[in-house]
């Protein structure tokens, strides 16, 4: 048993060691004169401003310099930040498949920018490019979390000869929150990604054991002196023009106008004031196909809710939110007008705020609600917080509070590098009329998240009253136990193999609070899987599933499954190639018990690069089910095809097929960008229901709209 803990103690200590680099600050020149912004770096304040080049692999050889010379240089004047970008490789050796707005970079070549003007190393932003000049951002809040439907204003510029690949990034210091200093430090980090070798290098936290997102490992920029916000308010009026057919009703024509306004309160506080809210651009959800008796959770999208969205956050664990922003704005699965809200959010100090107050409109049976948020978390240490929270959904037919505390210790030094966090958090709902027995939810785990090893356990329950009115509750009336455990050695590496995938167990087992019975085990173990230095990957799972269901549970219209206490088995295999490809295809088989009976499940991907303005994708998911009370087939096809003219216009088109619910459904979306900032959306929808009786002529839903949003800033 010694020599087991010696040999542990050895694996997981092997790489601890601080994956800094010798130079770990780059200072920022001052520029008087107007940047020519065209991706060259052909100016003299580019051949004479300092540039670090001291990358250094994560993936493939870890620890080596990178086999690609890299340069970064940053200057700035009043208004914005600039980076300069030296990619040098063969030009025959660049892959760049996109161009549009939040393209996938994870399949192309790309240099990514991790900022943290607070210099809190916890929260900050990332910027990504691609050689075709495609924008990509993040919100970062946090080693593990970032929000990928963030879009900020910003802009780039790029070029592309025979020594590489270059570009220009500006970034307004508007869109950027930081303290109001004479000197300013910030975090700051670089990572390149080359997909010809699948290398992966970064300036400083090259460690397999974090991201980019730990901005803990960052280095320092500094050089950043009396800057602050020239302009401190940005306007956003828009004009929309929209129609709506449904069936046999007559067209519905609108005509709305609105706005949004942001105002720095501090150079880290900020105010958005929004009147007529419209999200008539916002990109359609797919409708997966639901075999399970549980609502799906389906992300956030529309703008309003996404910058500053870490400071609302209070995850309940198992996919359940206390606040849940598609609450505000929704109700019954139809959209209720917004008619004016605010929110203020941001840092003071080591204080992060985030307060919220929304009123929508009466719509048929549903009354005009107000709906508010108070957030507050407390920076302790370097990574660590306290918080709490309350919510309020109040209208004519009820009143709805929520009350919360939280709190977590994390640390990316413990056994000298390794991430661990310890959590917990605990709230009760207060409804009009209503006692509070049984009305609370609690949580407290550890994680311990790295790259070797990395392991998961924890408890939480949600009580048969508890009512966030404005979260979102995958079930409730449980009590839960989670514990995954997944372990990546880097074995046989000289047959290609970048590292083994085996997770011995990665269970959920929930019981019902109020009876003390359990309610549902699934259990996930992958004995083999691996990923190769190709990048291409191999999984073989085994599910281990129970169900008790007190409720018939209607699978179909057709189909119920009968009450009863339900042990199912299945196995899985998975494959995929290496996305960064031209070509590239993954595909997943799964077979085994279904309650009564028996389930075959296909699901595949394939992608098509045709050339930088035009990439598909289509994926496909089948299940054969044969049960003792009836057997179905359920087909779900999606099907988007992406026309970029260049990084500023582009046309996508999604279309969606659900065999279970009997939909078919197009959302054809142009996005054009006149101006950083300003946006002209024009969309189109078309949707059936009924499919036997499908005339092509004749959707059961027909809205399309044109909009405009300008950008003012003064």
């Amino acid at each position: 048993m010694r020599i087991l803990t010696i040999l542990i103690f050895i694996l997981i200590s092997k790489t601890a060691l601080s994956q800094s680099g010798k130079s770990d600050t780059i200072n920022a020149t001052f520029i008087n004169q107007t940047l020519v912004f065209d991706g060259k770096l052909t100016e003299a304040i580019w051949q004479s401003a300092p540039v670090i080049k001291n990358f250094t692999q994560k993936e493939l050889d870890f620890g080596k310099p990178s086999t690609e010379l890299t340069k970064v240089a940053i200057a700035y004047d009043k208004l914005a930040l600039y980076v300069g970008v030296w990619c040098f490789q063969k030009t025959k050796t660049i892959h760049a498949k996109y161009m549009q707005r939040d393209f996938i970079y994870e399949e192309d070549d790309n240099f990514q920018v991790a900022l943290s003007p607070f210099s809190d190393r916890r929260n900050g932003y990332l910027f990504i490019i691609n050689p075709n000049g495609a924008r990509a951002d993040l919100l970062i809040s946090g080693n593990e979390s970032a929000n990928k439907d963030w879009n900020g204003v910003w802009d780039v510029r790029t070029s592309i000869t025979n020594e590489g690949w270059f570009a220009e990034i500006r970034i307004p210091f508007n869109s950027l929150q930081f303290r109001n200093d004479s000197i300013h430090l910030w975090s700051v980090n670089f990572e390149r990604n080359i997909r010809s070798k699948n290398e992966q290098v970064l300036w400083q936290g090259w460690t397999r054991d974090c991201s980019i997102y730990c901005l803990v490992n960052a280095g320092v920029l500094k050089g950043l002196r009396n800057i602050g916000y020239a302009k401190r308010f940005e306007l956003k009026p828009y004009g929309l023009g929209s129609f709506d057919k449904r069936n046999h009703n007559p067209t519905d024509w609108t005509g709305k106008i609105g706005a949004d306004l942001n105002a720095n309160l501090t150079p880290t506080l900020k105010l958005n004031v929004t009147a007529n809210t419209d999200f008539a651009q916002v990109e359609s959800d797919r409708i997966a196909v639901n075999l399970t008796r549980f609502n799906l959770f389906y992300p956030e999208k529309r703008e309003f809710f996404l910058e500053g969205y870490q400071n609302y956050q209070f995850y309940l664990g198992n996919s359940n939110e206390l606040f849940y922003t598609r609450k505000i704005g929704i109700e019954n699965f139809k959209s209720v007008p917004v008619i004016a809200g605010a929110r203020v959010f941001g840092k003071m100090g080591a204080n992060n705020i985030g307060l919220l107050s929304i009123e929508t409109g009466k719509r048929d049976t549903v009354p005009a609600t107000n709906n508010t948020v108070i957030r507050y978390k407390r920076d302790i240490g370097s990574q660590s917080y306290i918080g709490a929270i309350v919510t309020s959904k109040i209208n004519s037919d009820l009143s709805n509070q929520v009350a919360g505390i939280d709190g977590a210790f994390s640390t990316s030094r413990f056994l000298t590098n390794k991430n661990l966090v310890i959590g917990g958090l605990f709230s009760r709902s207060f409804d009009k009329n209503k006692s509070g027995d049984g009305a609370y939810a609690w949580r407290v785990f550890a994680d311990y998240p790295n790259d070797l090893i990395d392991n998961f356990i924890g408890l939480s329950s949600v009580q048969e009253n508890f009512n966030p009115e404005l979260g979102f509750l995958n079930r409730k009336n449980f009590d839960n136990l989670s514990w995954f455990f997944r372990f990546t050695p880097r074995w046989f590496t000289n047959l290609g193999i970048r590292k083994m995938y085996f997770r011995p167990w990665g269970f959920d087992l929930f019981r019902t609070h109020t009876s003390g019975k359990v309610e549902s085990f699934l259990n996930e173990s992958r004995p083999l899987g691996f990923f190769t230095k190709s990048g291409e990957r191999f999984e073989y799972n085994l599910y281990q599933q129970y169900e008790r269901l007190d409720h018939p549970f209607h699978l179909t219209d057709s189909i119920a499954i009968p009450s009863g206490k339900y042990w199912m088995h299945r196995m899985e295999i998975q494959l995929g190639s290496f996305q960064g490809r031209r070509i590239w295809a993954d595909a997943n088989y799964a077979w085994g018990d279904f309650y009564s009976g028996k389930i075959n499940t296909l699901e595949t991907s394939m992608g098509i690069n045709v050339n930088k303005h035009f990439n598909l994708r289509t994926d496909y998911t089948y299940n054969n089910i044969r049960l003792l009370e009836g057997a179905v087939n359920t087909h779900e096809l999606a099907q988007y095809i992406n026309m970029a003219v260049n990084p500023r216009l582009n046309l996508t088109m999604f279309v969606q097929w659900n065999s279970l619910d009997d939909l078919l459904f197009g959302n054809f979306r142009l996005h054009w960008i006149p101006n950083v900032g300003s946006d002209i959306y024009v969309v189109y929808n078309r949707g059936y229901n009924k499919l036997d009786n499908l005339k092509f002529n004749r959707p059961d839903v027909s809205s399309g709209a044109a909009k405009l949003v300008w950008r003012f800033t003064f």
